[in-house]
């Protein structure tokens, strides 16, 4: 494997592990303090990926899900080949953050909220929660797109923030709904860990559908017909 290939793909394993870690650990201890409220989870989610968004971001652009990953690859701002890599890292992250916290964690906290998998809440079927969760992914793609490729976006000056906030604030609103997960990795490592596959395409289908549509319009009205590069960086210091 290439060496820049390599760093990119430890990047976005780091990153999805990341998130996945600390956004399900925050559902975990959630109801270990018999936390009622989204605040915590909301927040926990969002600053994992505004942390690493915006210490990962000018190694790999900093995706952390396949979703977002999709829509750069159908706005061919990535290869086929590079998109792969960053679906296997990103999902492996997802995998490993998800057996960790089970084999850290006693089954006592873990079970009742099965490892915090994404689930459809009461009274919302699997086609309501397809489109909330397309909605709240095509908010997220949005901000990736306006912030982190857009040249004349704010990336360089808000770093992260913005990508963390929506998250955030998409788990507000869609947490008790359909788990606001934004991300098949973010369901993916529970999932195969703790076998939890009720309504799973959900998950899948809707934020790609959402990361698509976002992108493509982003692309379409805002940028130029040839794809942009990502933005600059300074390189890592060695």
């Amino acid at each position: 494997m290439p060496e820049e290939a390599l760093r990119r793909g430890v990047a976005e394993f780091v990153g999805t592990f990341t998130l996945i870690f600390i956004g399900c650990g925050s559902i975990i201890a959630a109801h270990q303090i018999h936390d009622p409220t989204l605040i915590g989870i909301a927040i926990a989610h969002g600053l994992a990926i505004g942390v690493m968004v915006s210490s990962l971001g000018h190694i790999s652009g900093g995706h952390f899900n396949p979703a977002v990953t999709f829509g750069f690859l159908v706005t061919r701002r990535l290869k086929a080949a590079e998109g792969l890599l960053y679906w296997v890292c990103q999902f492996a992250g997802a995998l490993v953050a998800a057996w960790l916290l089970n084999e850290l964690l006693p089954s006592a906290v873990t079970s009742p909220v099965e490892l915090g998998v994404p689930a459809i809440g009461n009274g919302v079927d699997a086609g309501a929660a397809f489109g909330i969760e397309a909605v709240l992914t095509f908010f997220l793609a949005w901000v990736v797109f306006a912030t982190a490729v857009d040249k004349r976006g704010a990336f360089k000056y808000v770093a992260g923030l913005a990508i963390g906030l929506t998250i955030t604030i998409d788990i507000l609103f869609g947490g008790p709904f359909t788990g606001a997960a934004m991300n098949p990795a973010r369901a993916f490592g529970p999932q195969v860990v703790g076998d939890h596959w009720a309504n799973g395409w959900v998950w899948y289908a809707g934020p790609a559908l959402g990361a698509a549509v976002a992108t493509l319009v982003y692309h379409l009205l805002y940028l130029n017909p040839e794809p942009l590069p990502l933005p600059e960086f300074e390189p890592a210091v060695e």
